[in-house]
């Protein structure tokens, strides 16, 4: 049997407001589309990243919010954009952690922790 590559992946994070979500990461610089039919979905991309978002009437931010790591060359250029654009939310600073990688993390509004890195220098 031949072995199958896999070749993306894209997590699926519940949201209260489809629209406001779309905004959000649309500020995070990412290109922002909604479904085109009659569920409430939406699509986030940025380079090779690709966040799906799904409304869901029973999320509650404080129970089933999501974790999504993202890879990138530089966490500290990624932390000052984001930071910059001013979205609700809470960060926590760049740091090196002992497994080799600089990483930041934003908590958006609806729970999910986005937790970023990318090789540290040391």
């Amino acid at each position: 049997m031949a072995e199958v590559d896999f070749t993306r992946v894209a997590p699926v994070v519940p949201v209260r407001n489809l629209d406001a979500a779309l905004e959000r990461y649309r500020r995070l610089g990412f290109a922002v589309r909604g479904y085109e039919g009659p569920e409430r979905y939406g699509f986030a991309e940025r380079g090779s990243v690709s966040v799906h978002l799904s409304e869901w009437s029973e999320h509650d931010p404080q129970r089933t919010g999501a974790v999504v790591y993202v890879y990138v060359s530089d966490a500290d250029a990624v932390y000052a954009e984001w930071k910059a654009s001013a979205v609700e939310g809470r960060f926590v600073e760049p740091a090196d952690r002992p497994y080799g990688l600089r990483e930041f993390t934003y908590v958006d509004a609806d729970g999910t922790a986005h937790r970023v890195g990318s090789p540290s220098a040391a």
